[in-house]
């Protein structure tokens, strides 16, 4: 199970790293404005916060990355835990998709990884 859960934490580390790269780097850009469904002048607007946004993403990757290389259980709890609630967070006040984007492979992240111990 161990393999599982640490495979289910790249996973969402990966997840992580994505939104970093589109909302530090690809913002403005086409793929970035139709991601998040935003027009070129709003992606303007909004670049410095989203890159601040994509930045605290990178947080949680390395907090995620750390917990896999420490092998340490409650490092791995922890920073999944702060995706869940950011991912909650997120879709009730932004968008219900991000409950399934980003708190859903948290929360089973979480569940495999509390399971294998």
């Amino acid at each position: 199970m161990d393999v599982v859960a640490n495979i289910l934490v790249g996973l969402v580390a990966a997840l992580h790293l994505w939104f970093l790269v589109l909302e530090m780097f690809l913002w403005t850009k086409p793929l970035g404005r139709k991601t998040f469904g935003n027009s070129a002048e709003l992606a303007e607007t909004t670049k410095v916060l989203a890159a601040n946004q994509g930045l605290y993403n990178g947080f949680l990757v390395a907090g995620l990355v750390w917990g896999l290389v420490s092998e340490q259980t409650d490092v791995k709890v922890f920073f999944l835990a702060c995706v869940v609630v950011a991912g909650v967070y997120g879709a009730a006040t932004v968008s219900s998709r991000i409950l399934f984007v980003q708190a859903v492979p948290a929360l089973l992240a979480l569940g495999a990884v509390l399971v294998a111990g």
